[in-house]
């Protein structure tokens, strides 16, 4: 196939490689839900490129996920579209095949916020907060990391101090999406009475709440993730989480959102996967398409068998969730297998892509520098290991 030399290349059309049919047993209503983020990510790829090339957080392309109905997460909200887990999969595969910035705003908003409200909020705070969080109406804050405490999170400082019938919060935390979005934050903080990890919904616009997006990110960019300093914030007893008392509540919420960090792998690589298919099949090097180079077809051959194992474990791990049955080591085990499957496909589709692989144009380089902010939240890959290790072999290597 010959190319203009003048025209762009085009690589974000999706050509939807399941080689080995891992996504057959979607529904005619699991595909509705795919097809209506689809169509939110064809929406935003003219665009995305200059926010994040701007460091700009679109927060009209966030509350269009809103509109679109993209936030539940498999969560049952009334009057809000139900995902099955692999419908809820396919949405956050294809969110970060359209981009990892907007991915990560619908993990926050919706796999973190709205699922902590959901688990733990009490009748009264889910009256108030369901609905605008799962339209986007109302953005929404997860602060449970701190500057000295990441994956080790079960040692955050940050406290809460009982005072009559009012909690006084001080702390500090970073890497907070929406965090300084002009909504609500939960804030996790160590009750100093008892030692356990407690909830809080505080505004932002609560004295003593300080907050400020990280600057000089070098992914993620079109996403603003806040570092927060909480000197005496008050909040009265009803912002509290009443169903959340200790660290190991705030586990249950970081579980399903560590399977969606495994969906989030599969759709950047899938997207890398099938622009540099495509990529092969326009450019032409030596008198010929680069597809019809061996080392090419060899390449594109070791990305196919990645991505592959990749759609496999998503699907085998929706289905366990569908049946009730998932184990937060299975969660790891996704989350460490993906991530570092998507760091290899990156590699190898931004080197097929030459020079014009660190185009944002091409959008290939966005998503290899997203990938690497994936490969860490959550969990780090060590973390991930050290939880399958102490499952496998009854030892812990933490301490």
């Amino acid at each position: 196939m010959n190319h203009d030399p003048w025209a762009p290349y085009e690589l974000a059309t999706a050509v939807d490689v399941d080689y080995l049919s891992a996504f057959a047993t979607a529904t005619d209503e699991d595909r509705r839900h795919w097809a209506r983020t689809r169509q939110y990510g064809e929406e935003i790829l003219p665009v995305i490129n200059e926010h994040w090339e701007n460091g700009h957080y679109p927060l009209d392309l966030v509350r269009r996920m809103g509109e679109l109905d993209l936030f539940t997460d498999g969560l049952r909200i009334p009057g809000h579209a139900h995902f099955s887990p692999l419908a809820a999969g396919l949405v956050a595969m294809e969110l970060s095949r359209a981009d990892g910035s907007m991915a990560a705003a619908a993990a926050v908003q919706g796999g973190l916020v709205l699922r902590s409200l959901k688990f733990f909020g009490s009748p009264e705070q889910q009256e108030q907060y369901l609905e605008p969080v799962a339209s986007g109406k109302l953005l929404g804050g997860f602060a449970l990391t701190e500057p000295h405490h990441g994956s080790d999170a079960v040692g955050l400082e940050s406290s809460a101090r009982r005072d009559g019938k009012h909690w006084i919060i001080n702390g500090h935390k970073k890497w907070i999406g929406n965090g300084a979005a002009g909504g609500i934050t939960i804030v996790w903080a160590r009750d100093v009475a008892d030692s356990q990890v407690k909830g809080f919904i505080i505004d932002q616009g609560t004295p003593g709440y300080e907050a400020a997006p990280v600057r000089g990110k070098g992914v993620l960019r079109a996403i603003e993730q806040a570092e927060i300093r909480l000197t005496d914030v008050r909040v009265p007893e009803s912002a509290r989480l009443t169903g959340a008392e200790s660290f190991k509540d705030v586990s249950r919420a970081l579980v399903d959102t560590r399977v969606n960090v495994g969906w989030s792998a599969l759709g950047h690589a899938q997207f890398l996967f099938e622009a540099a298919l495509q990529y092969a099949k326009q450019r032409t090097q030596f008198g010929k398409p680069l597809a019809a180079h061996q080392m090419i077809q060899e390449r594109l051959a070791q990305m196919l068998a990645e991505i592959t194992n990749m759609q496999l474990q998503c699907a085998a791990v929706a289905g366990i969730q569908a049946a009730g049955q998932l184990k937060d080591t299975q969660a790891s085990l996704l989350k460490f297998h993906n991530t570092r499957a998507a760091r290899r496909i990156a590699s190898t589709a931004r080197d097929l892509l030459g020079g014009n692989g660190i185009l944002l144009e091409n959008h290939v380089i966005r998503h290899v520098g997203d990938i690497e902010a994936l490969h860490t939240y959550e969990g780090t890959e060590s973390v991930q290991a050290l939880i399958l290790g102490r499952d496998l072999t009854g030892f812990s290597a933490f301490s």
